[in-house]
């Protein structure tokens, strides 16, 4: 499965936000999760840091806790996985970021034999 970003469309949180959604756009599965969610993401991505204690990954945790959508944080992916490679190994790297990718949404990678 291939690690999708998040929509730059947000789901809306309330009921009356949910219908003028629907009526609006009505393709509410292609809408990021609502920013609600955006401090416990934070928090397990600052969690697979958490036994990293070289000052490349502190200049990491604080671009984390800069971030303001869900968007930014699937950015970081990359270098979080970097970073915990460096410290630990790849594998633990992988195994971290499937951790973090739940967050995200999935599609099927597209056949290489399909053309574009």
């Amino acid at each position: 499965m291939e690690v999708c970003p998040p929509s730059l469309r947000t789901a809306p949180d309330s009921g009356w936000q949910r219908l003028m959604f629907w009526l609006m756009a009505p393709a509410p599965q292609d809408a990021a999760p609502s920013p609600s969610r955006l401090g416990g993401v934070r928090e397990d991505f600052l969690g697979a840091l958490a036994d990293v204690a070289f000052e490349e990954a502190q200049a990491l945790r604080d671009r984390i806790h800069q971030t303001h959508s869900l968007r930014d944080l699937w950015h970081l992916r990359a270098e979080v996985y970097r970073v915990v490679g460096v410290a630990h190994s790849q594998a633990e790297a992988e195994d971290r970021l499937a951790g973090l990718s739940r967050h995200f949404p999935t599609r099927s990678p597209r056949s290489q034999l399909a053309p574009l």
